[in-house]
C-alpha cells in the first residue's frame, strides 16, 4: 500500500514550528550572555566567591538584589554610598600604608627593605588616588569654552577666536597685505599716479641743480 505523502500546509507548519524553536534557542542564548555581562551579577559572583574563601555563607541571590539597590541609586545621582565607600578604602589603605612601613624598618636584608617599602609606597599612592576621586565626585571641575578677550591699552579690541574656514586665504595662497593697504578705498586711492612738482614748504627737498664737476675742481 503506497504511504501518502504530506500535504504542503503540514510540511509549511512544521517548518514554521522548526524556525520558531531555533528563533526560542537562540534569544534564550542572547539573554543569558547579556545576563552574565551584567555589572550586578559579576560582582555578586566576585563577592560571593570572596565570602566562600573567608567561610562566610552569603546567597548570591541576596548579594544581586542588595547591588542591584545601589547600582540604582547611583545612577539616579545618589552617590552617598560611593562616597562612603572611597572614604572608608581610604582608611584602610592608609593602615595597610603605615603596617608595612612599620615592617620595612625591621627587615634584616636590604632586599626586604626595598620590597616593604615599594609595597607601602603604592599602598599610600592609591590612597592619595582615591581622597583625589572622593574630592572630584564632591566637587566635579567645570567643564565649558571660554571665550577670552585681549584688551590692549589703546582702543583696539583682539579676541581669541578660531578662524572661520569659510573666509581667509586657503592653503597655498598668502594674502598680500601690502597690496590690500594701497588699494580703492570709498572711492579713493591712496596712490593717485600722478607726479607733482616741488613746493616752496619743504625747500630742503628740492631738486638739487647740476654741478659742474671742472669748476669745483678751480675753487
Amino acid at each position: 500500500m503506497p504511504t501518502k505523502k504530506p500535504s504542503k500546509k503540514r510540511e509549511a507548519r512544521t517548518a514554521d514550528a522548526d524556525k520558531a524553536a531555533q528563533e526560542a534557542a537562540q534569544d534564550e542564548a542572547v539573554y543569558l550572555a547579556r545576563t552574565m555581562l551584567e555589572p550586578d551579577l559579576q560582582a555578586a559572583a566576585t563577592i560571593h566567591q570572596y565570602a566562600k574563601a573567608s567561610g562566610d555563607n552569603i546567597d548570591i541571590v541576596d548579594l544581586m538584589v542588595a547591588l542591584t539597590e545601589q547600582t540604582s541609586a547611583a545612577s539616579s545621582g545618589d552617590l552617598k554610598r560611593a562616597e562612603a565607600m572611597l572614604t572608608a578604602q581610604g582608611h584602610t589603605l592608609d593602615a595597610i600604608f603605615n603596617n608595612i612601613a612599620r615592617r620595612a624598618i625591621n627587615a634584616p636584608y636590604i632586599d626586604h627593605l626595598d620590597c616593604f617599602l615599594k609595597l607601602a609606597l603604592r599602598a599610600q599612592s592609591q590612597c592619595r588616588a582615591t581622597w583625589e576621586t572622593l574630592a572630584t565626585i564632591r566637587n566635579p571641575p567645570m567643564m565649558g569654552y571660554v571665550r577670552q578677550a585681549n584688551i590692549t591699552s589703546g582702543p583696539q579690541q583682539v579676541n581669541n577666536t578660531p578662524p572661520d574656514p569659510n573666509h581667509g586665504p586657503r592653503a597655498g595662497e598668502s594674502p598680500n597685505l601690502q597690496n590690500e593697504l594701497l588699494e580703492e578705498k570709498d572711492g579713493e586711492w591712496l596712490d593717485s599716479g600722478t607726479s607733482r612738482t616741488a613746493g616752496r614748504v619743504n625747500p630742503a627737498m628740492a631738486a638739487v641743480a647740476e654741478v659742474d664737476p671742472t669748476k669745483e675742481r678751480g675753487r
